[in-house]
């Protein structure tokens, strides 16, 4: 089964042109380097939980909204060499980021179910 990449991040609203623009950049670069696949989701029903949630793990502030973003590779081996690939891509570490990459949440996830 495939690998997925998950991310959350607290985008400020007013950056949302720019979020998806960068997302749209930098998607021909992750395919180049074996993603098979590329999904942002701009928050939308995301509560504020009172012990955790998406807004708490990434401290939104009232003018951010949340993003869910995953990559899917055809294996973890893929993705491993793809993200040295992409980290030492001059075009990808000459952008900036229309969000605080400090907040930013991100994993490997081996899929298991897939129905």
């Amino acid at each position: 089964m495939s690998y997925i990449d998950g991310f959350v991040a607290a985008v400020p609203t007013a950056n949302r042109d720019a979020f998806l623009q960068h997302a749209k950049d930098i998607s021909g670069i992750f395919k180049e380097c074996g993603a098979l696949q590329q999904v942002e989701c701009w928050g939308d029903d995301v509560p504020e939980g009172k012990l955790t949630s998406f807004p708490r793990a990434v401290q939104c502030t009232p003018d951010e909204t949340v993003v869910f973003s995953w990559i899917a590779w055809p294996s973890r081996q893929v993705r491993d060499e793809g993200m040295k690939k992409i980290m030492a891509d001059l075009r990808v570490q000459a952008m900036t980021l229309p969000f605080d990459g400090k907040r930013l949440i991100f994993g490997g996830f081996e899929k298991i179910l897939d129905v």
